[in-house]
């Protein structure tokens, strides 16, 4: 079956299916997968260095001659933040980790490189990318305008109303509507001493009453029916992430996997702890010390440093006590199929 709708004749697939980009997690392979089997794919290079988010293009490129997105985290980086916060978050990280067995080196603050997606716009346009999502804010106008002068599709992510009329006044094609239900990093940009809270379905209903742009559903969705039912409710098309997170093209560890496959959509919460930001995922011994221990968090990308290297460690060792289990409330449909055969279902609902 294929949904032939603005949105899919806009980013020429067949299906109103987007790949969600999942950073860590998702691949230049899910990617291309996505793409070839009708949909469209994303890549995240969120805070990734020019030279590291040029390689994964080109790899996503060598895999599909389809259409795909590159996603952005459009945040500014903070030019100063809190020494103590800093220094007592590393203190209570050596500890954490000592009691643990973990290896944990303290992090200097002279080593912290944060890259903004500001470092990345000249990759975009050397590569040529023709669709361009991103989350965590919005492009400035003058970034817009050189974007659009290059004919690339922007996609916006919103998670209130509040951010929806912003982005509708601006030359954006497309807004995904992000529910409370997604798993991963909560895409706000206005709100962050108060995170928008609502479900997908109350806040696509009130995107739609402020914009005529193309809109595009995510959060918790995983089947046929949940398609559907969107469609059914205005929005054109379905960002699916979690449901992809035990693929065979997923990044994402054995535990992880395992994790996700046994969670029931009661287990995710809602935590600071990985990146200074809210992100929707598993519980684990990480979450539950930080979290339980009052300690002040440093923003987002500071704690995102702070905590790389164990992240990073927990992957090595298929550790999933020690990683950040990004995952939305459905996460536990997740199959541990291809990419392809995943998308497949989706459109066959079976």
């Amino acid at each position: 079956m294929t949904w032939n709708n603005s949105l899919t004749q806009l980013l020429y697939i067949d299906y109103p299916i987007v790949q969600a980009p999942m950073l860590g997690v998702s691949t230049p392979e899910m990617a291309a997968a996505a793409s070839n089997a009708g949909a469209l794919g994303s890549l995240a290079i969120g805070g990734l260095s020019p030279e590291t988010a040029q390689q994964l293009i080109r790899k996503v490129k060598a895999l599909t001659n389809k259409p795909f997105a590159v996603n952005l985290f459009a945040h500014p980086i903070p030019d100063q933040f809190s020494i103590d916060e800093f220094s007592q978050m590393n203190t209570f990280l050596e500890q954490l980790c000592k009691e643990n067995g973990v290896p944990y080196t303290p992090l200097s603050i002279e080593n912290i490189r944060f890259y903004s997606y500001k470092d990345q716009l000249d990759v975009l346009l050397e590569e040529k990318i023709e669709i361009v999502s991103f989350t965590f804010g919005i492009l400035t106008d003058e970034e817009i305008r050189l974007l659009k002068s290059r004919g690339t599709i922007l996609i916006a992510t919103v998670t209130s109303v509040k951010e929806a009329r912003l982005v509708a006044a601006t030359d954006i094609d497309i807004i995904t509507v992000q529910g409370i239900e997604a798993g991963g990093h909560r895409g706000t940009f206005l709100e962050h001493d108060h995170l928008p809270m609502v479900g997908l379905l109350p806040l696509l209903s009130q995107v739609q009453a402020v914009t005529n742009k193309p809109l595009l559903a995510a959060g918790g969705i995983y089947n046929k029916a949940g398609i559907d039912a969107i469609l059914a409710l205005g929005a054109h098309g379905a960002q699916i992430g979690s449901l992809f997170l035990a693929s065979t093209e997923s990044a994402a560890i054995e535990s992880y996997k395992d994790a996700i496959q046994q969670s029931v959509a009661e287990d995710s919460i809602l935590t600071q702890s990985f990146s200074g930001r809210w992100a929707r995922g598993l519980p684990n011994l990480y979450t539950q010390a930080v979290d339980s221990s009052g300690i002040s968090i440093p923003p987002y990308p500071v704690q995102n440093s702070l905590t790389a290297a164990i992240r990073e460690l927990a992957r090595k060792t298929n550790n999933c006590k020690f990683l950040s289990l990004w995952a939305g409330q459905n996460a536990s449909k997740a199959p541990r199929k291809s990419t392809a055969e995943i998308i497949r279902q989706l459109v066959e609902g079976n």
